[in-house]
């Protein structure tokens, strides 16, 4: 940068307090300019809405505006070009735009600030970005969201074995199972839009910590920037993290449901399972194994949740002991937020891009499907409805059935009626019609259950969300 980036300019950026500059150490501790220059565009943009409220209400003069706001708009272009040289020894983005405002405009630049603080003006630009963030996410994973309602309405009658403790449990539809995933992303795309309905008022006026005596107007401000409103308390206002918070929260939850769903792609992707093949473009080779297709991508995902989740405790110990109002403790907000966004959003179109290339290998499915005896609670069902059995009572015979077709190596469907009777002699021909995947999984037309008729219901009513 020009100049203001000497010792004196250093001085003179915390005032005549100070009798000599920051030793290499405190600079080292105290500057953040590292990471918060992702803030830039926010910065500026915020700065301009300022210098255009200070000077309808007469605060500035439109000439010192003006001047302002092409000297903003240069810092852009340079910053955004590469032009731009920022110094460690100015702290923060704010004070080397405002450094070199100061370079470009002279004097006018320093009344910018004007009835704020860097307090506010920090507390601006980043929930700024997060809102920004929050919107980019929310398109992510409609995205997402998208993916599994075309890959359940392919396979709303593809059975599949449904599990529980990672055992066969009944049988199910793939259309099904992806529902379920289309259901908790849905839960964590809401929570994004709460999250920035939440967060939705302008911090821009609460200045340091107690508002300020100038005759602002934050409700213009506010809207000039996109809020709703401005914050009501400025103490809290400038304290105040809780959009950071819930954005790592928001994070974390959606990390937690992509590193569930990348297990199930490991799982079924090994020969063992064999019910997907990944593509080329989401795996990786062995070095040494020539046949290895290793689910990279889907291992990845699953690991970036361990990274996300330390992000918000780390935050969360960060906050859990300040008093009001502003402590510096809160500069070590930003790059927990700046990671987790980054590694939420590339996990998300990691994700995106698996389940839209996944080949699903039905024949594998259907074979599985009948594994383990998952048609047993059928059959369970079966004796209560037309034997007249209470639940228990059917429960026990099922299980004698089990025994005896696990002892002879075979399906429930394969037993004979005789061997069935003689279990218990209600049992009729008519229970074969209950034993077979397709019938098991057609018969679940309960609202939410597994029926392809049901999921197509689902999928409808998704398509007609927004």
């Amino acid at each position: 940068m020009a100049d203001g980036t000497d010792q004196k300019s250093s001085n003179q950026m915390w005032g005549g307090r100070f009798a000599s500059g920051p030793s290499a150490i405190m600079e080292e501790i105290n500057a953040s300019i590292g990471f918060d220059k992702k803030l830039y565009a926010q910065d500026i943009r915020g700065s301009m809405a300022h210098a255009a409220m200070l000077a309808s209400k007469g605060i500035i003069s439109p000439e010192d505006k003006d001047k302002i706001t092409d000297g903003l708009n240069t810092i852009l272009s340079e910053i955004e070009s590469g032009r731009f040289e920022f110094s460690r020894k100015l702290e923060d983005i704010h004070m080397n735009i405002e450094a070199r405002l100061a370079t470009l405009i002279g004097p006018a630049a320093g009344r910018l600030h004007t009835a704020r603080s860097r307090n506010d003006q920090v507390a601006l630009d980043f929930r700024l970005w997060v809102k920004e963030e929050l919107q980019k996410t929310e398109g992510m994973l409609t995205t997402l969201i998208a993916a599994f309602l075309d890959r359940a309405e392919e396979n709303a009658d593809t059975v599949m074995p449904g599990f529980t403790h990672l055992q066969t449990a009944q049988p199910v539809t793939f259309g099904h199972h992806c529902m379920a995933y289309v259901e908790m992303f849905g839960r964590d795309r809401a929570r994004v839009r709460h999250a920035i309905e939440h967060m939705d008022e302008s911090p821009i006026g609460a200045a340091a910590l107690a508002g300020t005596g100038y005759p602002i107007d934050r409700h213009m401000t506010a809207k000039a920037l996109g809020f709703r409103e401005p914050t009501r308390n400025s103490i809290d206002t400038v304290s105040d993290r809780d959009f950071a918070l819930e954005f790592l929260s928001i994070a974390s939850i959606c990390a937690t449901h992509l590193s569930r769903l990348a297990e199930e792609i490991v799982i079924w992707s090994t020969p063992q399972f064999g019910f997907i093949r990944l593509s080329d473009a989401f795996s990786t080779g062995s070095s040494i194994m020539p046949q290895k297709k290793n689910p990279d991508a889907a291992e990845l995902v699953r690991a970036k949740t361990g990274r996300i989740n330390g992000s918000l405790i780390a935050l969360l110990t960060v906050m859990k002991g300040l008093p009001l109002a502003y402590s510096k403790d809160m500069q070590e907000d930003k790059e927990q937020v700046f990671d987790a966004a980054e590694s939420v959003e590339l996990a998300i179109a990691a994700m995106t891009g698996m389940i839209r290339d996944l080949e699903v290998r039905k024949d594998r499915m259907r074979a599985a499907a009948g594994s383990g005896y998952s048609t047993a609670t059928d059959l369970a069902d079966w004796l209560v409805r037309e034997a007249g059995l209470p639940f228990r009572d059917a429960h026990h015979v099922t299980g004698n059935a089990v025994a005896l077709a696990e002892k002879k190596g075979c399906d429930l469907a394969d037993l004979s009626l005789e061997e069935l009777q003689a279990i218990h002699p209600g049992i009729t021909k008519g229970v074969f019609d209950v034993l077979s995947v397709e019938a098991s999984v057609a018969s679940r037309t309960s609202f939410g259950g597994t029926a392809p008729s049901e999921v197509k219901k689902q999928i409808a009513w998704w398509r007609g969300r927004n």
